[in-house]
């Protein structure tokens, strides 16, 4: 899918039936928000996924999630075995920094146009190095793979949560509640 010569996609194909699929960027960002809360049991980010992109659930709900995550990647299949290294930004925590890279990036107010997912991420891809969420990102980057400098983990110390982006959460809710059980045995609240 080249961006430039093709038609963006409006849908998925599961099965042999092709599924209309909500491509405003508002909702794509939602249902990333929906993974980033950590009370959210596994099973109901599936369901946040598949409500929000589909107005027709299909009934292969398996593929019908594999489908949706493409869809969220860009259409690009993500390498889960290849290191990402460390999550430098959040769409919920880093909202106002996003908001306003786009309009000084790009003149773009969020709040005033539609813009299908995949432009949304080219643009994304695309923010200006001298914003200020680039430079809490590459900052942050930086802290994370021990690369920064003295003064630049100085400075992280004293943006004090500005500077931290929880890792993703991906643990069972059986897992969780173990978790939870083992500190309160130990006392630990």
């Amino acid at each position: 899918m080249n961006i430039l010569t093709d038609t963006l996609p409006e849908s998925v194909v599961i099965g042999d039936k092709e599924f209309a699929i909500r491509t405003d960027f508002r909702v794509c960002l939602k249902t990333i928000m929906a993974f980033e809360d950590p009370d959210l049991t596994p099973q109901e980010k599936a369901s946040i996924l598949l409500s929000n992109l589909y107005p027709e659930i299909p009934s292969d709900v398996e593929t019908a999630i594999q489908q949706a995550n493409l869809f969220l990647n860009g259409g690009k299949v993500s390498d889960d075995e290849g290191e990402s290294g460390p999550r430098v930004y959040s769409f919920s925590k880093d909202a106002n920094f996003i908001f306003a890279a786009f309009r000084q990036t790009h003149g773009i107010d969020l709040q005033k146009v539609t813009l299908h997912w995949w432009e949304f991420l080219a643009l994304f891809m695309d923010l200006g190095s001298e914003t200020t969420f680039c430079q809490l990102v590459s900052l942050r980057k930086r802290v994370k793979t021990g690369k920064a400098t003295k003064e630049e983990r100085a400075a992280a110390r004293e943006m004090g949560d500005l500077i931290e982006v929880p890792e993703f959460d991906d643990r069972t809710l059986a897992e969780k509640e173990a978790e939870a059980e083992f500190l309160r045995k130990i006392g630990h609240k």
